[in-house]
């Protein structure tokens, strides 16, 4: 799959090639977001046309709104690994700015759908808005695709028991740390992944070491988990005990952490992508009165995290 960034200007040769194409955040490529990119693949592949998805960074959200914004399901790097297991050719991720956000509807179809992207074909969600104030809605899209030479179809909800799958549905089950929900309306288990940091070293002291990885966005989740991590270049899955959140007893206003304490294991993996599947939910995060009681909350942590998978290992077993 080709990835490339920026903005989209016109381009002669881009647009006479022509692509089917879709459009949206895709935060986290749920299950809706899978049919979708399953139909962009189909319909491309029918039409001999190149599938394209154009996806924006920062989030709009994230822009008009940094404090209100909804916590991220997926790193950029995430989002473009599940967009590539669907078969899509490109991806385009547009820098979300002023220039963009105020870009009246009309602009936005010629300039970045037409001649941008080539878009030949279009799909987009039953509720797509774009443009200024989100001012262009389906109708407009309908009249301006057929203005410029690209048709338009609507993709209809996918739901789950009764519900709409949609990225704010995960986060609720994520918050409620009903990962059996999440992984219904995902169609796999949450996950999250990164490079390992260098950290305090804070856990190696308390006889806990652990592999550390920045968030550098709001996480979903907060608090302690039972986990399974996968070392990504060798597929290597372990079993551990997670900590999502700031860290109170250590620091007061610490950027947020997922600090992963591996079972079973001795090695290095400073450097290394490590992605993290959440199984459930031990407790809150919580502030100690010293290391001390913080070793000892971690320790029962840990105690609680490997019956919780004595008890699946004998259930499967």
């Amino acid at each position: 799959m080709v990835v490339t960034h920026g903005h989209l200007p016109r381009t002669a040769a881009r647009a006479a090639a022509g692509h089917a194409v879709t459009v949206g955040n895709f935060d986290g490529v749920h299950r809706g977001h899978r049919a979708m990119l399953d139909r962009l693949v189909r319909v491309a592949r029918e039409r001999r046309l190149a599938s394209c998805v154009l996806t924006f960074e920062p989030h709009p959200r994230e822009f008009f709104a940094p404090a209100g914004a909804p916590s991220r399901l997926a790193r950029l790097r995430e989002k473009l690994e599940l967009i590539a297991e669907a078969g899509v050719d490109r991806v385009h991720v547009l820098r979300f700015g002023a220039a963009l956000a105020g870009m009246a509807p009309e602009r936005f179809a010629t300039e970045v759908l037409a001649g941008g992207v080539g878009a030949r074909w279009l799909l987009v969600g039953e509720d797509f808005r774009y443009g200024a104030k989100r001012a262009g809605d389906f109708a407009q899209l309908l009249a301006a695709g057929a203005k410029l030479g690209f048709e338009v179809e609507a993709m209809v909800d996918v739901t789950e028991a009764g519900q709409r799958v949609s990225s704010s549905a995960v986060r609720e089950a994520l918050a409620a740390g009903d990962f059996a929900r999440a992984e219904r309306l995902l169609g796999r288990r949450y996950t999250m992944s990164g490079r390992v940091a260098h950290g305090e070293k804070l856990g190696l002291q308390l006889g806990f070491p652990t592999a550390n990885i920045v968030l550098r966005r709001k996480s979903p989740l907060a608090g302690i988990f039972v986990v399974e991590a996968e070392l990504e270049e060798t597929r290597q899955k372990l079993k551990g005990v997670a900590s999502v959140g700031r860290r109170p007893t250590v620091k007061e206003g610490a950027a947020p952490l997922l600090e992963v304490h591996l079972f079973d294991f001795a090695g290095d993996l400073y450097g290394r992508h490590l992605r993290v599947a959440f199984l459930a939910k031990l407790r809150d995060e919580k502030k100690y009165g010293g290391l001390p009681a913080l070793r000892e909350a971690i320790e029962d942590d840990a105690a609680r995290a490997r019956e919780w998978f004595s008890r699946i290992d004998q259930h499967h077993g």
